[in-house]
């Protein structure tokens, strides 16, 4: 609940952000046009190392976490320096799924009441919208909330580096509030997630020319083919349960009995609990062929996010606020997953997509919607406050 002197509070935090505009659209294209693919460190610590100035400019306390295969990590910290309250932990990333040169055929632009370009909805205006909400807040002297800001560089590729930072950070916090886009044009708020796992299922044949030696051969792709139809009977959609055979590839030419095959697969779980379950479904897998071999690796990488109690009341405080600015937000549950994955499943409350509002992520048409950035950012300062 938010009480009469918050509420009186809103209309400022709607004014400062219309003020902050052009300096939060400038910063979102320094970043965007600091092009950062998850797997060039070099490009992804450019935009680290710039966004950390800003974090410095702001007032706040800078830690880099130093990794050597992908971008280093930052965190940073604002608000009073001794505080009896837990942190609230804004966890975001910088790296993006577009490789370097891509801004010569989609370049930062302003147009259409849009902002476009590579990595702006997913997720740089999210972290613009973060600075400027802390710059709200230090402006109008409420910023009183210790706040934990981390931004990893391995999101959008597994978080495999970043997991253990944002497990620890998260652990002392309070709340997590995810700076991803919001859903869909309509801007709703994260609480549910699936959970996001991988599996790559691999087949050893025997080869044999296919016009000579045809008895001889055990095709790794006829093997493989018999366990992908096993493998799409997983999928329940009644529980939140999908499995999907995204590549195929085997053999080397039509007149070879193919040798080897293999598929990657991804799934997709609603509940911790079904874990255990797909987990056991694929490694049950059994050769049809005697002749084959069949190997499975990989498993489930990031939990589900699910509906709890503690993100539920971060949500219901949310639509408290948005009321209180004049409009209206909405929830929503996504397949896709985010480090806030990682984070509600420690039982941290965690809210998601409190970044922009827009469409196009991770394709040609990325942008994002100018007419909710200042509401949406007045909004993120006011779950601060």
């Amino acid at each position: 609940m938010i009480d009469h002197k918050d509420t009186y509070m809103m209309p400022t935090f709607i004014q400062a952000a219309e003020r902050q505009m052009p300096a939060m659209i400038k910063l979102l294209r320094q970043m965007v046009e600091i092009e950062s693919p998850s797997d060039n460190k070099a490009a992804v610590d450019r935009c680290i190392a710039f966004t950390a100035k800003q974090c410095t400019r702001l007032g706040g306390h800078v830690h880099l976490h130093r990794q050597k295969e992908f971008g280093d990590l930052l965190e940073a910290r604002f608000g009073p320096k001794k505080s009896s309250q837990k942190p609230i932990l804004l966890l975001g990333h910088l790296d993006t799924v577009w490789p370097l040169g891509t801004l010569k055929g989609m370049p930062f632009r302003v147009a259409d009441r849009r902002v476009w370009g590579p990595g702006v909805l997913d997720m740089k205006a999210g972290v613009a919208m973060a600075f400027t909400a802390i710059a709200i807040l230090k402006e109008q002297r409420r910023l009183t909330q210790p706040i934990v800001m981390l931004l990893n560089s391995d999101e959008e590729v597994g978080s495999t580096v970043s997991r253990a930072v944002t497990e620890k950070l998260a652990g002392r916090c309070k709340a997590v509030y995810v700076l991803e886009p919001a859903q869909g044009l309509v801007g709703a708020y994260k609480t549910a997630r699936k959970g996001v796992g991988n599996y790559s299922i691999r087949v050893q044949g025997v080869a044999a020319h296919s016009g000579v030696d045809f008895e001889r051969g055990h095709s790794a792709i006829v093997e493989l083919a018999r366990q992908i139809e096993r493998i799409n009977r997983f999928t329940e959609l009644d529980r939140g349960i999908t499995v999907n055979i995204g590549t195929v590839r085997g053999g080397t030419r039509s007149n070879v009995i193919a040798a080897e095959a293999q598929a990657e697969v991804d799934v997709r779980i609603a509940k911790a609990k079904d874990a255990a379950r797909i987990e056991r479904r694929f490694r049950s897998l059994r050769v049809f062929d005697s002749n084959c071999s069949l190997h499975v690796e990989g498993g489930l990488n990031r939990p589900p996010m699910e509906r709890t109690r503690g993100t539920v009341a971060l949500y219901k405080q949310a639509v408290a606020h948005a009321h209180a600015l004049g409009f209206e937000l909405k929830e929503a549950a996504t397949g896709g997953g985010s480090d806030g994955n990682f984070t509600s499943a420690l039982g941290v409350p965690t809210l998601d997509g409190m970044g922009a509002v827009g469409e196009g992520a991770h394709a040609a048409h990325e942008s994002l919607l100018l007419e909710h950035m200042a509401s949406r950012t007045a909004l993120l300062a006011a779950m601060l406050e």
